[in-house]
């Protein structure tokens, strides 16, 4: 289990992160959202010791990062794929690591096989696309076999077959029982992966909840609805309350009531529902409604980008 309390930290007059507190909780996958500049690589570098917050504290499993006595073999991490030296071959890369973590050598032919890379694990990193590098971060983030994993843009270079893989690998290890932090800015990768999500913004947390109840509430309590007795239902459901627009296809879109309400409304009106349906709404649209406010680079709807210090 990740537990951050309190953390804050300054890099001079810039507040990265603002009193952040959150868990990430073994057996799920944790979606670690924000738009840029939220926070999110800072709090991350927090979590793995890499810097010092100025106040508050994260644990891994009870203990600091640096309390750890093999940190490589409690907690893997994927960061910045490219921190290996290019001279050096993927196997001697992993295979260094392992060395220094008293990590079996064995072990680096395993994670070069989950990855993929064993037919060229004894290439130079420095050839390897964009999408290899990120399989090799993943490999060295795997090699302890650790409990507790945080992963970067996991998915920057990879193909749709590499993207699935890693979907169905976020999701493996969560069901294994460890603790899965994933970051990233692709919002419809995050709905079929994360089961839960930590939203920040400007250093500060927004949102901390499962997919499925910010899915929920950014549906606004949307219900479609399909009747051949579309004007009588409008009626009834009006007198109820409800707000109803009709959409092009012919439905009903309802909002003011949940969707059991108004299958007991229709019955006793004696209209027939061909569909009663209630909408969930996207991640993305849940994310750009929480994140408004925090957004540093704004763009207007028409796609341009407004001036700075221009009336909005």
């Amino acid at each position: 289990m990740i537990d951050a309390r309190d953390l804050t930290k300054r890099y001079g007059e810039a507040l990265a992160v603002d009193h952040l507190s959150f868990e990430v909780r073994p057996g799920r996958v944790t979606g670690f959202l924000g738009p840029n500049g939220a926070g999110k690589s800072t709090t991350m570098r927090l979590i793995l010791g890499l810097d010092r917050p100025d106040s508050g504290q994260v644990t891994l499993n009870g203990r600091t990062y640096h309390d750890l006595p093999w940190p490589l073999r409690e907690v893997g991490a994927l960061l910045e794929a490219r921190s290996v030296h290019p001279g050096r071959s993927a196997y001697m890369h992993l295979l260094s690591l392992a060395q220094t973590n008293d990590i079996p050598r064995s072990r680096v032919d395993e994670v070069l096989e989950l990855v993929g890379l064993t037919s060229v694990a004894r290439r130079r990193a420095g050839t390897f696309s964009l999408g290899m590098g990120q399989r090799l971060g993943i490999a060295a983030a795997m090699l302890g076999d650790p409990a507790v994993l945080l992963f970067d843009e996991p998915v920057n270079g990879l193909d749709p077959e590499g993207i699935r893989w890693v979907r169905m690998l976020l999701k493996s290890l969560a069901a294994d029982g460890r603790t899965v932090l994933v970051s990233s800015h692709l919002m419809s990768e995050m709905a079929v992966t994360a089961d839960h999500v930590v939203v920040i913004g400007k250093g500060r947390l927004i949102a901390e909840q499962p997919v499925g109840e910010l899915l929920a509430r950014s549906s606004g309590g949307l219900v479609r609805v399909r009747t051949p007795g579309a004007e009588q239902l409008r009626a009834v459901l009006t007198r109820e309350g409800a707000r109803i627009v009709a959409a092009g296809d012919g439905s009903l879109e309802v909002t003011g009531l949940p969707a059991s309400e108004i299958g007991e409304l229709a019955l006793s009106a004696g209209v027939a529902l061909h569909e009663l349906s209630p909408q969930a709404g996207t991640l993305e649209e849940a994310f750009m409604e929480l994140t408004k406010d925090s957004v540093e680079f704004r763009v207007d709807r028409d796609g341009t980008a407004p001036v700075a210090g221009a009336p909005r």
